[in-house]
């Protein structure tokens, strides 16, 4: 909403300018979903509790668990309702909802919690802590997977191959020369439409200063950042500058709508064909598959072709981060602590991908569209630390199945729609090993007949040998710390 006022109002009063970034529009996002949480959190917690909302703890199996834990019986859960809820209220006043990137995390956040709530309330009604069946919750998160996997096969998120990145200039002198060698003016070739639509300063930079320097790192980013206002055009393509240039079929199919009809991210990509049939000695084609590729985290631009198995691939996520929160949520404020790390982390992620000079710095997949998930990041934490008021030792309001696969849902397609899909292996390191001690133990107990842990997931391990709730919880905080920071270091070594 702030976003379209900031539009409407900024050519008169210029201060509603600032609604138009969305730096700010992430920082109020977190403050707002922070302030709503505050707000409405004890009056959930209250209606909760009327309807008698309480979390069943089992007996069975494990006794020394259970006379630890047994005070938590009658806690509230469902609170997960709290962080979905604060996160939608925010974004509808700081999100810029024609952004198909946040339209897809909000769907993919609301559809798992959902399948959560569905299955909370199932425990709830049948006094148990068995809910949805395996195969219900599966189908769940399988739709979801599925159905954002498909999408993005057929309906491609704008990466590099709709912008110009430094290594897609072939020899980055001979370029620099066709842009000094332009007459804008006139406009009778490729290149001088390129420079008369480029915007300032490097317009003045090519014509005047470009001849007296050397086509250094700034300078290279300093012409593309001029580039980009061109791409995203309508009158970029002339005929007669166009005139004998060979077009793709992808680029007439475009051209054949009309450059006003497209989208932003189809008009980008047509002006990106445009300038590949025209300069194809110096501009390198780029791939019709760039959307499906995956990049390996800490080498430089090193892509796994996946093709259309990437709709699986992005079902392997979805699943495995949803249920890997879930997984960890066993002690107050372990899941929801361990969630605002791994966000914050994303969230600084999408900033940099959705910048194109600070993804070719460092060798990323330029995703312009990702600009808007700092906005989500940012909800998505205001309301994760507002829960975490609430679930911190001794809980008031537990998540449920609603928070986690809501979170974890959350977690995977921020790592999906940003292109670092790899890289969440790292960033949710915790959630990782809580989810291999599981696998362990069980594939232990079933080829030996033995337990590696006294019990999984691995923090009631540590419970059992007689670590306080609050010391693993803190603990465990500090290792997915590092595994975020190990994250954010990948980048660099690029």
């Amino acid at each position: 909403m702030l976003y379209y006022l900031g539009l409407l109002l900024r050519s008169d009063v210029s201060l509603f300018n600032v609604f138009t970034y969305h730096t700010v529009r992430a920082g109020g996002a977190a403050v707002t979903a922070f302030a709503v949480s505050l707000l409405i959190g004890p009056t959930i917690i209250r209606l909760l509790r009327s309807l008698k909302v309480g979390q069943y703890i089992r007996k069975e199996h494990v006794a020394d668990l259970h006379a630890l834990h047994k005070s938590k019986a009658g806690t509230p859960t469902m609170g997960g309702a709290l962080i979905i809820l604060a996160a939608l209220i925010s974004l509808a006043f700081w999100g810029r909802f024609t952004n198909r990137l946040l339209l897809m995390a909000i769907l993919a956040m609301a559809l798992l919690g959902a399948v959560g709530f569905l299955d909370d309330y199932m425990k709830l009604r049948r006094k148990h802590n068995q809910g949805l069946s395996a195969k219900a919750k599966m189908a769940g998160q399988l739709i979801v997977g599925i159905g954002m996997g498909l999408y993005l096969v057929y309906s491609p998120i704008a990466v590099s191959a709709t912008y110009l990145a430094t290594y897609d200039i072939l020899d980055w002198e001979r370029f620099g020369q066709l842009l000094r060698n332009a007459d804008p003016e006139n406009s009778q070739t490729p290149a001088d439409r390129l420079v008369d639509l480029m915007a300032e300063p490097a317009r003045t930079f090519v014509l005047e200063d470009g001849g007296n320097q050397p086509w250094g790192y700034e300078a290279r980013t300093n012409v593309l950042h001029g580039l980009e206002s061109s791409l995203r055009r309508h009158d970029l393509y002339d005929p007669e500058a166009w005139t004998g240039v060979a077009l793709t079929p992808e680029a007439e199919y475009l051209l054949a709508d009309g450059p006003s009809n497209l989208s932003e991210r189809e008009l980008l990509r047509l002006n990106r064909l445009l300038v590949e049939a025209a300069l194809p000695d110096l501009v390198a084609s780029s791939p019709p598959d760039m959307h499906t590729k995956v990049e390996i985290p800490g080498l430089k631009m090193v892509l796994i072709p996946m093709g259309i198995l990437y709709v699986f691939f992005v079902l392997m996520i979805i699943v495995g981060s949803s249920n890997a929160v879930n997984l960890t949520d066993g002690l107050d404020g372990l899941a929801i602590g361990a969630s605002i790390i791994s966000l914050l982390a994303y969230t600084g992620i999408a900033y940099v991908v959705s910048r194109a000079d600070w993804s070719q710095y460092l060798y990323l997949i330029h995703v312009p569209e990702a600009s808007e998930l700092t906005v989500f990041g940012g909800a998505m934490l205001g309301a994760g630390l507002g829960f975490l008021w609430f679930n911190s030792h001794p809980a008031e309001v537990f998540m449920g199945d609603t928070g986690s696969l809501a979170l974890g849902g959350a977690l995977g397609t921020m790592a999906i729609l940003t292109k670092q899909e790899l890289l969440l292996v790292i960033v949710g390191g915790l959630f990782v090993v809580e989810a291999l001690s599981v696998i362990i133990q069980v594939a232990s107990f079933k080829l030996r007949g033995k337990r590696v842990f006294k019990m999984a997931p691995l923090h009631h391990h540590f419970e059992l040998l007689g670590w306080s709730e609050s010391k693993v919880t803190v603990r465990f905080w500090i290792i997915a710390i590092v595994f975020a920071l190990m994250s954010l270091a990948t980048l660099k070594l690029r």
